[in-house]
C-alpha cells in the first residue's frame, strides 16, 4: 500500500466524521500495490446506515481529502444501506485493501 501513516489517519478521520465510526474503507486501484508508482488514490467507503443524500457526502468527503492531502487525484466511492449492487463495489473490496 502507498500511503504515509499520515494520509491513512487523515483518509480514517475523514470517512468517521461524514459517515460514522463503523464505516469500512479500502484503498484500491495502483496505490493499493506496492510495485506500481504514481496513479491517484481510489477511495470505497462502506457503512450500513442509510445516507440521506450521498452525492453530498461524497462531495463532502472529497473537499475534506484535497483540504487535508493536498491537490491531488483522489476518487470517492460510497456505498450505503440503499445502494443497488454495482461492479465497482466488488472489485474494491476484492482487489483493495482495507484502512
Amino acid at each position: 500500500m502507498r500511503l504515509t501513516d499520515e494520509q491513512v489517519r487523515i483518509i480514517r478521520g475523514t470517512a468517521r466524521r461524514f459517515l460514522g465510526d463503523k464505516v469500512r474503507i479500502c484503498l484500491f486501484g495502483s496505490r493499493s500495490k506496492d510495485d506500481c508508482k504514481g496513479g491517484d488514490i481510489d477511495l470505497f467507503f462502506e457503512t450500513d446506515q442509510v445516507v440521506a443524500n450521498r452525492a453530498d457526502v461524497i462531495c463532502r468527503i472529497y473537499a475534506a481529502l484535497v483540504l487535508a492531502l493536498g491537490d491531488r487525484k483522489i476518487d470517492v466511492v460510497v456505498k450505503d444501506a440503499n445502494t443497488p449492487p454495482a461492479r465497482i463495489f466488488e472489485v474494491a473490496a476484492r482487489t483493495g485493501v482495507f484502512l
